[in-house]
């Protein structure tokens, strides 16, 4: 693969003197070709509205011509060029996204499509009622000196040989298979190559007729294939329209002339032939002159064969017709009959070789020289256990700078956009919440029934013994009530924090593993592996906490003395505020805790001292037991993300791979496909490169001639 990137290199290194070439030079030399074979048979004109130097062969008086059906001026010439670009569909360089140049044909149902084409390429194409056409039909007309003509169909990897009295039914034998036996329409093409005496060299694509309501077997939808088949093949800058009209119906109202108009506006990449001009001659001349329609590279007038008129006799007829009838022999020559049609379509190949050549070739050398890069972007494929163990610690080595970063530092520059990894801020979020809703929790609020459950436990906890002595065993029971209150919390929590370290640590592990699908494996089972421990130990640790809460009422924080004299201050008024008989107010002002509701302390007269007391020694510590289980679970947590970033997550990958480290030597099926189509694109578009360049070369030798 070195060895090919490098040579591909050296060619793409080349100057674009040699691959890109003028456009008017180019113009030049294929209207060179054309009028060294009829200086007096045609004049060159500019394209309408003067758009570009590239002109289009206008044939005044076209000379009559001795083979039938027709014969190009430069068949010799053009082929070759024809060859190439037909090469070039065979490598599907549409896949690449560039798009060749191609005369499409158009037309409503029952317009003379396909009789038009019988006329250039003189074999018979399907006939009947409805759709004929039901596949893109791709038809390259190649002039040889055969005595007998060849014909070959191409379709799904098939080559069919056949005749001219089977040609029509080979067709329909290879459409079946394309679309079904009934009458629906397929998107799959199917190429005829016609090598025969006296036929031009063309390359032209005919689509299904333009129908817009479906008979019985087809679908529906019938209108809206068809439509989007055409849309798909017109719309391309490098088509061109060769849209066929019936002389019989108003152009205005054909759906052919409106799809086109719809993708060339301007019409410089339209032709028109208009079919059974001996049907309705009536206004006809009035119609091609007046260009309603808009039809940028003119009209060619035609008589298509009729019954079982031979191709030689049809021409004579067509050539009497225009020369004789009263009506459409005052049509300008230079627009009528198959031969003009055959050599105006032989121009317009030459416009669109030369229009679009020298921006194949651009489009071609910018796709190669991006596949090439890509395909040497690509992770190198490891050949040895060295380099699988290598790649293995440069993998661990990244994915851990990055953890501490965003999980420690707080450096987020790696994810920048992406909120979701900015880790730091995600924990301290996370803690807020936490402390929030123990601080919220109805074990917190010290204001509701005010005194009533430490009287009632008081009342419980009466012992024989010396009196004003504080039970402890009430201030234990009230605690425990508390701690037993709130004590999922901190459960739910952790749980919450190690789901959230797990969607980020494999979310690190795999962004640097991408393209090593067996380690994605393997680290994604070692993570969640890792987390469940992780979870547990810390689940472990919370319940331990919450016990010792609940054993031991213990703290040596200044705090807790100094906030517990402060309440006790208020004890003596607050209570000769509540047994107040005069006091008619319900409420009473105490501070630190503002208005509380007091009615239900009236009868509780002898336990209020010992209440308020205890009360005021469970606000104060039950503070400091809340800040516990926030600090204690805090400081918990950022040990074990360092302990697991520092020794875990390493020592657990490890023991997940078992040793295997060579499973890495198995590429990921996204990177070795990846690897596979640019491999395979570079291969088409170097042999695109060196086809456009052949054909440079060529023309440029012909141009010397």
């Amino acid at each position: 693969m070195h060895l090919t990137l490098t040579s591909i290199h050296h060619k793409l290194s080349l100057t674009n003197s040699y691959c890109i070439f003028s456009l008017h030079n180019l113009t030049i030399t294929l209207l060179f070709l054309t009028m060294a074979h009829g200086k007096k048979s045609s004049s060159t004109k500019a394209t309408k509205h003067g758009e570009s130097s590239v002109a289009l062969v206008h044939v005044d008086q076209p000379q009559p011509l001795s083979v039938a059906p027709i014969v190009s001026s430069y068949n010799e010439k053009i082929r070759p060029v024809l060859d190439a670009l037909e090469n070039l569909r065979r490598l599907n360089i549409a896949k690449e996204g560039i798009q060749l140049p191609t005369i499409v044909v158009v037309g409503d149902q029952s317009s003379g499509k396909s009789s038009v084409l019988e006329s250039l390429a003189g074999i018979s194409l399907p006939r009947g009622q409805g759709i004929c056409t039901r596949v893109p039909l791709v038809m390259r007309l190649q002039n040889h000196s055969l005595q007998q003509p060849e014909l070959v169909l191409e379709y799904n990897g098939k080559k069919v040989s056949t005749d001219e009295a089977n040609v029509s039914d080979a067709i329909n034998t290879a459409t079946e298979e394309l679309a079904g036996t009934a009458k629906g329409i397929s998107n799959n093409p199917l190429t005829l190559i016609v090598k025969k005496n006296g036929v031009p060299d063309l390359t032209m694509v005919d689509l299904p007729g333009i129908t817009r309501v479906p008979v019985h077997g087809q679908p529906d939808n019938i209108y809206d294939q068809i439509k989007d088949i055409i849309m798909e093949y017109i719309t391309p800058e490098e088509s061109i329209i060769l849209n066929v009209l019936s002389a019989t119906v108003d152009f205005t109202t054909c759906e052919s002339i409106r799809m086109s108009q719809s993708v060339d506006k301007t019409g410089l990449r339209t032709l028109a032939v208009v079919t059974k001009a001996d049907r309705s001659p009536e206004g006809l001349l009035e119609k091609v002159t007046a260009d309603d329609v808009n039809i940028g590279l003119g009209y060619v007038c035609v008589r298509n064969r009729i019954g079982d008129e031979s191709y030689e006799e049809a021409r004579n007829e067509e050539q009497n017709l225009f020369e004789s009838h009263s009506l459409l022999s005052k049509i300008d020559k230079s627009i009528v009959g198959i031969p003009v049609l055959a050599q105006k379509l032989v121009h317009v190949q030459a416009m669109i070789i030369s229009k679009t050549l020298p921006e194949i070739m651009k489009k071609i050398n910018e796709k190669l020289n991006n596949s090439v890069k890509e395909l040497e972007n690509l992770p190198a494929n490891l050949s040895s256990l060295a380099d699988a163990m290598s790649a293995f610690m440069q993998i661990v080595a990244l994915s851990r700078e990055s953890l501490r970063k965003i999980l420690l530092i707080g450096d987020f520059q790696e994810y920048s956009e992406d909120k979701q990894m900015h880790c730091t801020a995600r924990l301290v979020e996370m803690l807020n919440s936490y402390q929030k809703e123990l601080q919220n929790c109805p074990e917190s609020n010290s204001t509701k029934d005010f005194l009533m459950e430490e009287i009632k436990v008081l009342e419980e906890a009466k012992f024989i013994g010396l009196p004003n002595f504080m039970p402890r065993v009430a201030f234990l029971t009230l605690l425990q009530r508390k701690v037993n209150g709130v004590s999922y919390m901190p459960i739910r929590f952790v749980d919450s924090v190690w789901c959230y370290l797990e969607t980020v640590v494999i979310s690190v592990l795999s962004r640097h593993s991408a393209n090593y699908y067996q380690l994605q494996v393997s680290t994604r089972r070692a993570v969640e592996r890792l987390i469940a421990k992780k979870k547990k130990i810390s689940i472990q640790h919370v319940l331990q906490a919450v016990e010792m809460e609940k054993h031991t009422d213990y703290t040596c924080n200044p705090e807790y003395l100094q906030e517990y004299n402060k309440l006790m201050l208020h004890q003596q008024v607050f209570v000769k505020e509540v047994l107040n008989a005069n006091r008619r107010s319900s409420t009473v002002k105490l501070e630190g805790f503002g208005d509380i509701e007091v009615n239900h302390l009236r009868n509780c007269q002898n336990d209020l001292y010992d209440a308020f007391d205890l009360k005021a020694r469970l606000i104060v510590y039950w503070k400091i037991v809340l800040r516990r289980l926030i600090d204690v679970i805090a400081l918990h947590l950022m040990l074990s993300i360092n302990e697991l970033l520092d020794v875990d997550l390493h020592k657990e990958i490890c023991n997940e791979l078992g040793g295997g480290v060579e499973r890495l030597l198995e590429e990921s099926p996204s990177i070795s496909g990846k690897r596979e189509k640019l491999s395979r694109s570079v291969k088409v578009l170097g042999e695109s490169k060196e086809t456009v360049a052949n054909i440079i070369d060529r023309i440029g030798v012909y141009g010397d001639n």
